[in-house]
């Protein structure tokens, strides 16, 4: 999967690795761009403890924004590949990726520092 395709996640290598090339580094960084916004990060803890799709209109409220503003969010998250899309009639219902949790702990994974 080519890193400019959405499924971002897939990309990315943990920052703990030996050497990051240049496209690793700026899929991560792509990455991490999506999840910069606090309401983007609400969004995943949202999704992280639902037990289902929860539907856009269910996190308008939750958020406080309209639902232009959270379809946005939920637009760059599922770009980046942390959320699957699953459009039922006129409302988008929206899941984890499956991967995506265990990938973004590995992500941040640092080997200890020895002094």
């Amino acid at each position: 999967m080519s890193c400019a395709t959405p499924g971002l996640i897939d990309c990315c290598r943990p920052l703990g690795a030996e050497a990051l090339g240049d496209e690793e580094a700026e899929a991560t960084a792509r990455l991490f761009k999506a999840l910069s916004d606090p309401s983007r990060v609400k969004i995943v803890n949202l999704l992280a403890h639902s037990e289902g799709h929860v539907c856009c209109c269910e996190l308008v409220p939750e958020l406080g924004l309209t639902q232009a503003t959270v379809s946005h969010h939920l637009k760059k998250l599922a770009d980046v590949g942390l959320l699957e899309r699953e459009q039922r009639g006129k409302w988008a219902y929206f899941t984890l990726n499956p991967d995506a949790s265990s990938r973004l702990a590995g992500l941040v994974q640092i080997p200890e520092v020895v002094r």
